[in-house]
């Protein structure tokens, strides 16, 4: 992995290892490319454990996990990452909840985009999201979240799109985030919301092409 094609810069540097057909477990090693800003290895075969020595990256923006086998918790570890700007861990068979993942106000500081969809998370939505000030993006579709929508999430202040479908949720939607200025769209549907609960927006499906992050 240490030798995986990359591309460098003053700015870092980054592994594309994305559609490779790759497959085993991610080595702990690494977490020995200390200038790593990117991380690609989406669409590939991965599996086991989320390697906790991904947090051994200071310099880490983005990482990009989705659509491969592992399985476990999400390492909470990823928090004190004061650079991580993007965490998509989408389409893998990762378990756990929320709360694991985000344990104290001080993680994941600079996080503008989370995606968790397409996994087997359970428990409800923590307060504790709130404390993500700079977030923009949380995608947990099609888990197994329940309970209710936590009003906190009124707080988040540039939170924009939000998608909760295909869960458990229940209880109502919290008349803050239809005010709110920045959420343009709020997927609900699959849930158990009481009746009057309504989605805002055109529920497109989000997507980060590869020329919106450049090395």
């Amino acid at each position: 992995m240490p030798n995986a094609r990359g591309r460098s810069g003053r700015e870092g540097e980054g592994r594309n290892l994305r559609w490779n057909k790759l497959q085993d477990v991610l080595p702990p090693e690494i977490g020995e490319l200390k200038k790593l800003t990117h991380l690609y290895l989406s669409f590939n075969n991965f599996r086991g454990e989320i390697p906790v020595e991904l947090a051994n990256l200071p310099e880490l923006r983005y990482l990009y996990l989705h659509g491969n086998r592992f399985t476990g918790k999400i390492p909470p570890e990823l928090g004190n990452l004061k650079n991580l700007r993007h965490l998509d861990v989408g389409n893998n068979h990762l378990t756990g909840t929320l709360r694991d993942l985000i344990r104290n106000g001080d993680c994941f500081p600079s996080l503008h985009n989370l995606y968790l969809n397409n996994n087997h998370l359970s428990g409800g939505l923590p307060d504790q999201l709130a404390n993500l000030t700079n977030l923009e993006i949380l995608y947990l579709s099609y888990n197994k979240m329940t309970g209710p929508v936590t009003p906190k999430l009124v707080n988040i202040p540039r939170l924009t799109y939000l998608y909760l479908d295909h869960n458990a949720f229940t209880g109502r939607i919290p008349d803050g985030l239809y005010k709110h200025p920045f959420l343009k769209e709020l997927c609900i549907e699959g849930n158990q919301f009481k009746p009057g609960a309504k989605p805002k927006g055109a529920h497109k499906v989000l997507e980060v092409t590869d020329t919106e992050f450049v090395f």
